[in-house]
């Protein structure tokens, strides 16, 4: 996502690009570059001037949105999920589970962390770090 939003502005990127760039091995890039289409965070153009591309700006994707795209829930437990809820087992009242109370603060604090980091502000810390 941060190389298609590195490349916005000279158009699709070919997979193979992406991957010699990335260094992502083809079969593994392409595989997320399919849960990233059917999620809705690029398309991709087909023919000679084709590749993938994002379809909203670096300013609208954070990485709270990616990572649930890839890898599911952000929370460390799946009571305490925004998407992914399921009751734990062990739990006999989860009202007054202090690990679920903890769980849940440590999400909530994570989620606000990723949100705040769209692929814009990745890529100004990138180039800011180059330059230390």
């Amino acid at each position: 996502m941060l190389r298609l939003a590195k490349e916005r502005n000279q158009g699709p990127m070919a997979i193979g690009e992406i991957a010699e760039k990335e260094n992502i091995p083809h079969k593994f890039l392409e595989a997320i570059l399919l849960e990233l289409k059917s999620s809705g965070f690029i398309s991709s153009k087909k023919g000679r001037s084709g590749g993938y591309y994002l379809r909203q700006h670096p300013d609208e994707i954070n990485l709270a949105d990616i990572h649930r795209t890839i890898d599911g829930a952000i929370a460390l437990l799946p009571c305490v999920t925004y998407n992914y809820y399921e009751r734990c087992e062990e739990c006999k009242d989860e009202k007054t589970c202090a690990i679920r109370k903890a769980i849940k603060e440590v999400r909530d604090e994570t989620v606000h962390i990723l949100k705040k980091y769209t692929l814009t502000k990745l890529m100004e810390q990138e180039d800011f770090l180059k330059e230390l």
